[in-house]
């Protein structure tokens, strides 16, 4: 049987890894969203572990608000990949200070 710190250290670890690859990557924007993506994933995995063992199912329902505004923040972020991809042809960080209007 699995114990609540079990799935804190491996939410802790998923966390630890999007920060890290946040802060490496700093020029693909796919990559950054990817990473914010992973670091609400481990955060969800913490309010699911809390709401499961202390049987409460507030933590799971507001799992569902965060996945639906990470779903949003996908699209949008996406759209904008898009365009920038289209002005610029490329999908640097860099290129976004470039844009101006």
């Amino acid at each position: 049987m699995l114990a609540l710190a079990d799935f804190l250290v491996v939410g802790a670890i998923l966390f630890c890894v999007s920060v890290a690859g946040i802060f490496v990557n700093r020029k693909n924007i796919i990559l950054l969203l990817m990473c914010i993506e992973l670091m609400l994933l481990a955060v969800n995995l913490n309010f699911i572990a809390f709401s499961h063992f202390n049987r409460d199912i507030a933590g799971q329902v507001f799992v569902f608000f965060i996945l639906t505004v990470a779903a949003a923040e996908s699209a949008i972020g996406l759209a904008i990949l898009v365009v920038l991809f289209r002005n610029r042809r490329s999908i640097n960080v860099e290129d976004i200070s470039t844009m101006h209007g």
